[in-house]
């Protein structure tokens, strides 16, 4: 494990976006020293914002990673009503939050006093939370069915190496509450087509009210899409994992520091195998995972 080092971050700064309704807020953090870093853009949960997720981002830029965070159109900071008509492709928007980001990196580097020609552009990872996961899967491969055009476009992006899926949603159709399938049309993925490397990060209580399965349905990302593919299953971990969503979040309703640190160390270290980096990380961690505390397996 590197030693953590300062970490700066900038925010908000505006993307235009044409077409959004408004500009899109991002907040960027690097490490203070070091070249060559890798890129991680990070996508929130449904309702949270650039603001949060500190235990996990501000780990992984003190540890050598460009965290670049964007606030999608969801977040309670923007107020978007449920009459409003970008409301049926909030899920489109958010890829398209990604999208931007990657192909705006000159002014995000720029933005950050320090930061200009020290991130490699051939390392970068999406990785997200809750709603987050299947926006950074999409960039993996992952197809939605469009509820408004019928449609399942391929979003890859040939920029993205690499993912960490952090509790994220599973098949949908017959798995959905009836709450679910009403509220939240969207959620229908396919990973069939997700063939970009990805670690997938699974509480196994995480018993959502959105699926009639139970905390298995958060293990589909891995089991449902091809190769390469690794799965943590965290033991007792519900839908914060230990309480990644921000310090002192009152969401979180299974505070665990000790998990969070485990999460921490083992989300780097994937990063850095799967990004090429260095793989004697990766392979630390999976034979210095405590036995009580979650289990990783690989395909």
């Amino acid at each position: 494990m590197l030693e953590p080092v300062p970490v700066v971050s900038v925010q908000p700064v505006l993307l235009e976006a044409p077409g959004r309704g408004e500009d899109l807020k991002v907040r960027i953090s690097a490490p203070v020293r070091g070249s060559g870093l890798p890129v991680v853009v990070f996508s929130h949960g449904f309702g949270s914002s650039h603001h949060g997720y500190g235990p996990l981002t501000d780990f992984w830029a003190a540890h050598g990673f460009v965290v670049i965070q964007p606030t999608h159109l969801d977040s309670r900071t923007v107020g978007l009503a449920q009459d409003d008509p970008r409301t049926p492709r909030i899920w489109r928007h958010r890829v398209e939050d990604v999208k931007l980001v990657l192909d705006q990196l000159d002014l995000l580097e720029a933005a950050v006093p320090g930061l200009r020609g020290r991130p490699d552009r051939s390392r970068i990872a999406a990785a997200g939370h809750s709603f987050g996961g299947q926006t950074a899967g999409n960039l993996l491969g992952l197809r939605v069915r469009d509820p408004v055009s019928a449609m399942a476009a391929d979003l890859s992006d040939p920029r993205v190496k690499a993912g960490v899926l952090l509790a994220t949603a599973g098949r949908g159709g017959a798995d959905l509450t009836p709450f679910a399938a009403e509220h939240f049309p969207f959620m229908n993925p396919d990973f069939a087509t997700m063939t970009t490397p990805a670690l997938v990060v699974a509480g196994d209580a995480d018993d959502l009210p959105l699926s009639v399965r139970g905390p298995d349905w958060l293990a589909d990302p891995y089991f449902l899409s091809p190769g390469p593919k690794s799965l943590l299953t965290l033991f007792g971990a519900e839908h914060s994992l230990g309480g990644i969503a921000g310090y002192e979040a009152r969401e979180t309703t299974d505070e665990n520091p000790a998990r969070v640190a485990l999460l921490q160390r083992v989300t780097w270290a994937y990063l850095r195998h799967s990004l090429d980096i260095e793989d004697e990380s990766w392979k630390a961690a999976q034979e210095s995972l405590a036995a009580a505390m979650g289990r990783i397996e690989s395909k």
